[in-house]
């Protein structure tokens, strides 16, 4: 008898995890489209306070689920000065500017309890390769912005 306690007690708890990740997925925290995920022969009162906890709980679920996604390493913290690199022999004199970008790049957790490592990585950029660098960025904002509109 323990074992099919054990295997039903297992099969709910695998029901409400699958619920939970539709519940994420469709995004919605208003009761009703909660409801809707819920087959129509479900127990209402156990459907209703079932639904109350997903709504409460919801947008911390969102939260902890974006931030233990897999992901490539994320952006921290950066710096940047400008340098000017000069030199001088006999045949020419040379004062070009550099942008010296220092960025503090946080690797992805490889377990759930550690707190993973923080590493810094220096860039040198021409005033051209900042150009075209800037000009793609600006890329990027522009079509961020467009697929958060809709």
């Amino acid at each position: 008898m323990t074992n099919n306690t054990n295997c039903l007690n297992f099969q709910l708890l695998q029901s409400l995890a699958a619920l939970i990740k539709k519940a994420l997925f469709q995004g919605s925290t208003e009761p009703a489209n909660i409801l809707g995920l819920f087959p129509s022969d479900f127990h209402k009162n156990m459907r209703d306070l079932l639904t109350k906890i997903i709504v409460e709980n919801l947008p911390n679920w969102r939260n902890h689920a974006i931030n233990n996604q897999v992901s490539l390493p994320r952006l921290v913290d950066f710096d940047w000065r400008v340098d000017i690199k000069t030199s001088s022999d006999s045949i020419a004199r040379m004062s070009i500017p550099t942008c010296i970008l220092q960025l503090k790049v946080q690797e992805t957790a490889s377990c759930v309890d550690s707190v993973p490592e923080v590493s810094s990585v220096n860039v040198e950029l021409s005033k051209e390769t900042l150009d075209t660098m800037l000009d793609g960025l600006g890329k990027i904002r522009d079509q961020l912005s467009s697929v958060a509109k809709k």
